[in-house]
C-alpha cells in the first residue's frame, strides 16, 4: 500500500509539473482562400485592448511589407483589401501575461474569415506580446 502511495504521487508530481508547460502555435488558410494579392490591411482596434496589440500587429505587417492602419470596427465595406481582428486572453501568475493570441485575417467585404493564426503559451512557456504577435503572423503567411 505504502509503495503504491508514494508511486502515485510521484505521477501526480510529474504529471503536475508538465501540466504548466503547454503551448500551441498555428496558421491556416481558409480552404480555397489566398493572401497572395493583399498589400493593404485594416487592424480593427479592440476597445479593451490596454497593451497595444493592434499596434504591435500593425508594426508586424510594416515589417513583413505591407501597408496596415490601424482603426475601430464598423460596418463593411473597409477601405483595405484585408481586415485583421484578434482576440487576446491574459492570465495572471506573479505578472499578468498574454496566454493566448488569436490572429484572424477577413474579407472586407463581408468579415468572413481568409486566414487564422493562434499562439498559447502557459507560465512555463511565456513569451512577450510582441514575439506572441510575431509567431501567430508568420504562421499565418507561412500557410498553404
Amino acid at each position: 500500500m505504502n509503495k503504491r502511495l508514494v508511486a502515485l504521487l510521484g505521477v501526480l508530481a510529474l504529471l503536475l509539473s508538465v501540466a504548466g508547460c503547454a503551448n500551441r502555435a498555428t496558421g491556416s488558410l481558409t480552404p480555397g482562400a489566398s493572401l497572395a494579392g493583399i498589400k493593404d490591411y485594416y487592424v480593427v482596434h479592440q476597445p479593451k485592448d490596454t497593451h497595444g496589440l493592434d499596434q504591435m500587429i500593425k508594426d508586424q505587417l510594416v515589417k513583413m511589407g505591407y501597408t496596415a492602419k490601424i482603426g475601430e470596427e464598423h460596418a463593411p465595406p473597409y477601405q483595405a483589401d484585408a481586415v485583421v481582428t484578434y482576440v487576446d486572453k491574459w492570465q495572471w501568475d506573479i505578472t499578468m501575461y498574454l496566454l493566448e493570441l488569436t490572429v484572424t485575417i477577413r474579407n472586407p467585404t463581408n468579415n468572413y474569415p481568409l486566414a487564422t493564426g493562434n499562439s498559447f503559451h502557459t507560465s512555463m512557456t511565456r513569451k512577450s506580446p510582441q514575439e506572441m504577435v510575431d509567431e501567430v503572423m508568420t504562421n499565418i503567411f507561412a500557410a498553404k
